[in-house]
């Protein structure tokens, strides 16, 4: 077998691969010689049809399944032979096969790129850490009061904090949008989650007042179609209530799970959930900044290969949570052309190429008490626990995704422990908040 590699630019590889008539020939004798002991032909008992006529019968659909399957078993002998190291399927064309002439093929198909790393000694890193005060605690039972207001109708002007219910109907170019209109529609002033313009729109107004609002949605709004649009928002408010915050008494800490020990307890629970969210917030900082590192010390080419594959995967993610906001198939297309979502996906390929070889240059393992860790905290959010636990040990899907998770808590603490840490005194608002005191 003759095989020839050709570097058609970039991490793209053309090979061409020669199978000499011989071969072919052997694997069809072979193969109708196996069919003869048990092949029924009439006028003949089953095995006992001369070869002549076996190969008169026959010849002709064995060559052809020889063939195919030269086709992949001599495509793995030449990428073998030549060190290749392929992703996804190749491309074969043109196929080249006739009797007497044996077969001939040309592949060509990205390969992975050969990695040199860097001294993760060289690597500067940032590693917070975060202590909760008794003010911390105060801002977040006074966060948690403010979720759960009770609201009352007030005979004034809108404020800051007061919710508004209103009707409206959108208007573009002069024309009502049948699907931007709405009834009894509630926006808490201050939120801040709303089309920008529209709260502050809404300040001052009075019950039974009509409004007409000019508005522009953002350009990262969910659908394309309507993203930097200009809107006409014409508004009929039916009420203004203001916002009560509930007492710090027995029923507003039953919400939260403390039936006794009073505010004490309360306080007790909310800075343990607080202690939860720190752990994590902590080891995202760590992993984004090991992350962050890594990228920009790698200059990576990466297969093209990868990156579509990987932006499908990621466009599935955010079209099925945008589903129910009605993102189109229009919307959907342009989204997975758009250069920001390749960038992303490109960016995350590397990521994976690049961690991967570093696990396996540095010989790293999921330690299997970290493993029980990821699955314990999934498990703690079913009713049954244990039965969950048990699911996860005996599905090789499910342990696997935990194992890798586990693999990659090891290779943030590895890189962690070799490269020149940067300590970073945070506040529990600057580390989980980003320092945006939410209302």
């Amino acid at each position: 077998m003759q095989v020839s590699v050709a570097a058609t630019g970039g991490l793209e590889r053309s090979i061409t691969v020669d199978v000499p008539e011989e071969r072919i020939l052997g694997a069809v004798e072979e193969r109708l010689k196996s069919m003869s002991r048990t092949s029924q032909v009439q006028g003949f008992r089953p095995g006992k049809a001369p070869m002549r006529i076996i190969k008169q019968r026959f010849g002709a659909q064995v060559r052809s399944e020889v063939v195919e399957k030269l086709v992949n078993s001599s495509f793995y002998e030449a990428i073998t032979q030549e060190s290749l190291k392929p992703v996804g399927q190749p491309l074969i064309d043109p196929l080249r096969e006739a009797v007497g002439a044996g077969l001939s093929y040309t592949a060509t198909f990205e390969v992975l790129p050969e990695i040199e790393l860097k001294p993760v000694t060289d690597l500067h890193i940032e590693q917070p850490t975060c202590e909760i005060t008794e003010a911390d605690v105060d801002a977040m039972i006074e966060k948690l009061r403010r979720q759960r207001p009770d609201f009352r109708q007030v005979a004034r002007a809108a404020a800051t904090g007061d919710r508004v219910n209103f009707d409206y109907q959108a208007v573009v170019d002069d024309e009502g949008q049948e699907d931007l209109k709405g009834e009894d529609i509630a926006v808490t002033l201050g939120d801040d989650r709303y089309l920008p313009g529209l709260e502050q729109g809404l300040q001052g107004a009075t019950a039974g007042q009509s409004l007409e609002l000019r508005l522009t949605f953002p350009e990262d709004f969910d659908s394309i179609r309507l993203s930097g649009q200009a809107v006409t928002m014409q508004i009929r408010v039916n009420h203004v209530e203001e916002a009560v915050l509930p007492e710090l008494n027995d029923e507003f800490f039953t919400n939260f799970g403390v039936s006794e020990g009073g505010e004490p307890a309360f306080r007790q629970e909310v800075r343990r959930h607080m202690d939860t969210q720190i752990t994590a917030a902590l080891r995202n900082r760590v992993r984004d900044s090991v992350m962050q590192a890594l990228h920009d010390a790698h200059d990576i080419e990466v297969p093209n290969t990868l990156v579509r594959a990987e932006a499908q995967r990621m466009l599935a993610l955010m079209t099925g949570d945008m589903e129910t906001r009605g993102l189109s198939e229009e919307d959907a297309a342009r989204l997975a052309d758009s250069q920001d979502l390749q960038a992303m996906a490109r960016r995350q390929v590397a990521l994976q190429l690049l961690t991967a070889e570093l696990i396996r240059a540095n010989n790293l393992q999921a330690k299997p008490e970290k493993i029980r860790e990821h699955i314990e905290a999934r498990a703690q959010a079913y009713q049954d626990p244990s039965a969950l636990i048990n699911r996860y040990y005996n599905d090789k899907e499910r342990f696997a995704q935990m194992e890798a998770l586990a693999l990659e808590d090891e290779l943030i603490d590895w890189v962690a422990e070799h490269s020149k840490v940067k300590k970073l005194s945070l506040s529990f608002d600057e580390l989980v908040n980003k320092g945006q005191n939410p209302t």
